[in-house]
């Protein structure tokens, strides 16, 4: 197996030439993008989409509950769920983070799960967010859909070929077992993903534990108990958390108001969602932007 520093330097290589500015970028192919960013940012909340993320040059550490997630050029992240945490990168001017991501596609990973057939099941709890270190497989296969990035013809031609075999790669590894319990539905794991499902397309509701833990046919002591184990926890944090980031997402991306934002993700009083966001964030939400805005300018 290559080294981490060549692994690194190789990949890196390869994908500087395709960014040209700070943050996510997305390519000519669906479901792929691009990370840069060319300073140190302290740890802040954060959401990702299911994905895969490899990281080039530079360093993330993310933070879950009572967990500290690190992936840097010798590992990948598997996320399985789009999970608030917490993160923090490490760039610089001379050494930006460079990474690729690739997005988990249902669809494509139930396909793939499917033709798989049945692996051995292992005994823990499968892990929702975790880094993995890389092999040879999963660096070559990485570096294959990179160098395709560079080729309009071979991207479309070949496009999704290299996105399987990444997704493949990843389902061989530590977390495969997480990949496919999201298609194959078993466990207590599968039962709390259903119920994350429903917060994330419905996080504007208020909902009680009764609700969900009858979602996931637990009783609502049992309920608790998983999804902590799981989200590292509560529901109410979990939802609470989700809809500051989503609110953060209105004021930065889709230049909402503060009122807009918070009744948008279900608050229902403005002074309580200003005092939530700053305990959150570090910085009330229109200072907040502000500052975000300065650094992008």
């Amino acid at each position: 197996m290559a080294s981490t520093a060549q692994a690194g330097n190789a990949l890196a290589a390869v994908i500087a030439p395709l960014i040209k500015s700070d943050g996510i970028s997305q390519t000519t192919l669906p479901g792929v993008s691009l990370l840069c960013l060319s300073r140190h940012q302290v740890r802040t909340p954060l959401l990702y989409e299911p994905s895969l993320t490899i990281i080039a040059q530079g360093q993330k550490m993310g933070y879950l509950g009572d967990r500290e997630i690190h992936y840097d050029p010798g590992h990948y992240l598997v996320q399985t769920l789009p999970m608030p945490f917490e993160c923090e990168t490490y760039g610089s001017p001379e050494a930006p983070l460079l990474g690729i991501s690739v997005r988990l596609d249902p669809a494509l990973l139930s396909e793939m799960v499917t033709a798989m057939g049945e692996a051995v099941q292992q005994n823990q709890t499968p892990l929702p967010m975790a880094s993995v270190a890389m092999n040879d497989g999963m660096q070559d296969a990485v570096q294959r859909l990179a160098r395709t990035l560079h080729a309009p013809v071979e991207c479309k031609t070949m496009g999704t070929a290299r996105i399987r075999d990444v997704v493949f790669e990843a389902l061989k590894g530590e977390q495969g077992q997480a990949l496919r319990a999201l298609v194959l539905g078993h466990g207590n794991y599968s039962r709390i993903v259903q119920v994350l499902s429903r917060l994330h397309a419905n996080f504007a509701e208020d909902f009680s534990i009764e609700q969900l833990a009858a979602q996931a046919n637990m009783s609502p002591s049992t309920f608790h108990q998983h999804f902590k184990q799981i989200t590292r926890a509560s529901p109410a944090q979990y939802l609470k958390r989700l809809r500051l980031i989503k609110a953060q997402q209105l004021l930065l991306q889709d230049n909402h108001n503060v009122n807009q934002a918070a009744a948008a993700v279900g608050y229902r009083s403005v002074p309580q969602f200003s005092r939530d966001y700053k305990r959150y964030f570090g910085e009330p939400p229109l200072q907040h932007r502000r500052q975000e805005q300065a650094l992008q300018a």
